[in-house]
């Protein structure tokens, strides 16, 4: 085991990349050096890292020669590029894009979840998509104590997801219509998909579609949320399905959550297992209002649970509310324990 790690973040400019900057600034890995790494165009900027300025490099294959552990978050485009560049150089890459994700012999991990499959990688480990962490990490518990046979969830995702410009643009709307501008009137370009044929408000609007549609009518982020789970649960007969939602909100996903399970149990037993559950904080008092709330939640990297209810007609059937800051357990923290947990299970080959 290593007394300390090269480690270069990729997309170190990006809304995710500093996330992971601030995450290793916490995590218990032991750090020798770090380097920032990003394209050409922002090269040469200076970024803090315990209070340390450290220039932003230009990305080049050579950029891995020294480095053990590479975060990669700058796209997909990138990823498929250089990741096979930085373990030929012997670097471990664990990657936040969905470049990955699917692939057979690349593991998909999340730590409180399946930590196991680690022991597989070959070089690359995927972090999966945000709205997929915080799920397992509520619904694993549940798996462990009563089986789990379907799956029905609805997201209310924060525009973060969509990246620093979907931020920007809504903000830049929401002003628009504070001052009176008409809805067909406002700034659009980047919202529901940048890549898509049309563009609309998400200022106070919500948006059935996030990412680009699909087949039978699912969007990508849609079948995302369905193939993941599958791998990371090792259990392909599980049913599932989802439909997700951008909403006006900054950061932090919320998610509507209905599972049947395979056995009865009972909502205290549910509450009891979370509550004991790495990586949950329940909060679930409905005589005195508290629930998750995305708000709350920024900042923060635990998943949060609440509104847990038995299904009115269903015996197996229960309700879940379940929130999570999109940036840190969704991507940056969740990227960091994969590495810590790396570390721990002695699976970084230096």
């Amino acid at each position: 085991m290593s007394d300390g790690y090269n480690v270069a973040v990729v997309g170190a400019t990006g809304a995710v990349g500093t996330k992971l900057i601030e995450m290793l600034e916490q995590t218990n890995l032991p750090l020798k050096k770090v380097k920032l790494l990003a394209s050409k165009r922002s090269a040469g900027r200076k970024l803090l890292f315990k209070g340390e300025g450290l220039f932003v490099e230009e990305l080049t294959a050579e950029s891995f020669d020294d480095v053990d552990i590479a975060f990669f978050s700058a796209g997909g485009s990138t990823s498929q590029q250089f990741a096979s560049e930085a373990v030929k150089r012997g670097t471990v890459v664990i990657d936040n894009t969905s470049q990955f994700r699917m692939d057979k012999d690349t593991p998909l991990v999340v730590p409180e979840v399946n930590k196991e499959a680690l022991k597989k990688h070959q070089g690359i480990v995927a972090n999966p998509n945000c709205s997929t962490i915080q799920m397992m990490v509520a619904l694993e518990p549940i798996k462990k104590l009563v089986g789990i046979d379907r799956v029905i969830v609805s997201t209310y995702q924060a525009v973060s997801g969509a990246g620093a410009r979907a931020v920007e643009e809504v903000k830049q709307q929401a002003k628009e219509t504070l001052d009176g501008e008409l809805p067909e009137n406002l700034t659009t370009g980047i919202l529901p998909v940048a890549s898509d044929k049309k563009h609309y408000p998400q200022a106070f609007n919500a948006l059935a579609q996030i990412d680009e549609f699909a087949e039978e009518g699912y969007t990508k982020e849609e079948w995302k949320m369905v193939n993941e789970t599958k791998k990371i649960m090792a259990d392909n007969q599980i049913k599932i399905s989802a439909t997700c939602v951008r909403v006006p909100v900054i950061t932090s996903h919320s998610e509507s959550i209905y599972i049947e399970t395979k056995e009865e149990t009972s909502v205290a037993q549910l509450r009891e297992t979370l509550e004991k559950a790495d990586g949950v904080v329940v909060e679930d008092d409905p005589s005195q209002q508290i629930y998750p709330q995305a708000l709350n939640s920024v900042g923060k990297k635990d998943t949060f649970v609440g509104r847990i209810r038995r299904d009115l007609d269903i015996d197996n059937g229960y309700h879940l509310w379940v929130v999570s800051d999109n940036l840190l357990k969704g991507a940056a923290w969740n990227s960091v324990q994969i590495a810590e947990t790396l570390h721990e299970m002695d699976l970084v080959h230096v």
